[in-house]
């Protein structure tokens, strides 16, 4: 999972940056608010930024890479308390942007043992909840563009490793995976994707997936 806590922590840079679109923006701050190494690393970045700014030019883009070894070198900053979701089942962050908590959602059944429910499709980006009964395989799978994918309850697995709550699933056109909910509880997700997924693997997995077996 090393490629994918790289890029976990490149979002993380971008959000304290404020240049996330706002869909994946709200992922990342829902992230945060789930999984307190990450908003001590977010912590870091914000403070560095804001002493960069007073004491520093402008950084080519070539010094990303020694500006992420130095802020991972720092000292570690005041600690972070993750926010209290109340009787919230969700984060404050995903909450305020979906307008309505989960006990409001009207899902619908895309597949045995998946649900589904839109919060925002355009052209650009759609944006999602799913649940996915304890055990269930998703579908063989690859990416056009990226997706994340924020793990809200439960759990999910591939090639890559284990997923649990708060966890956040980077991916693009290099992966291709079949996605199976953890046999412990439901599997739920918020998804953000901003290109389509295209159905890969042996036909007769994809119709043992497709069907639920």
């Amino acid at each position: 999972m090393l490629q994918n806590l790289e890029r976990l922590d490149l979002l993380i840079a971008h959000y304290v940056s404020g240049s996330l679109p706002e869909p994946a923006h709200v992922l990342v701050g829902s992230h945060l608010e789930m999984h307190s190494p990450s908003a001590k690393l977010a912590g870091v970045m914000e403070e560095y930024a804001g002493d960069a700014l007073n004491i520093t030019p402008p950084v080519a883009l070539s010094d990303a890479k020694r500006r992420l070894a130095e802020i991972f070198a720092s000292a570690p900053p005041p600690e972070h308390r993750p926010r209290i979701f109340e009787k919230s089942r969700l984060p404050a962050s995903l909450r305020a942007y979906v307008g309505a908590d989960l006990a409001d959602i009207r899902w619908k059944t895309k597949l045995p043992g998946l649900r589904h429910h839109v919060i925002e499709k355009s052209k650009e980006v759609e944006t999602s909840f799913l649940w996915v009964r304890p055990g269930r395989a998703l579908p063989q799978h690859g990416h056009h563009g990226l997706e994340l994918t924020l793990v809200l309850e439960g759990e999910f697995h591939d090639h890559r490793g284990n997923f649990g709550e708060g966890d956040v699933s980077v991916a693009d056109e290099m992966l291709d995976h079949r996605p199976i909910a953890g046999k412990r509880g439901p599997c739920l997700c918020f998804s953000v994707l901003f290109a389509p997924i295209a159905l890969s693997g042996s036909t007769l997995r994809l119709l043992g997936d497709i069907i639920g077996l």
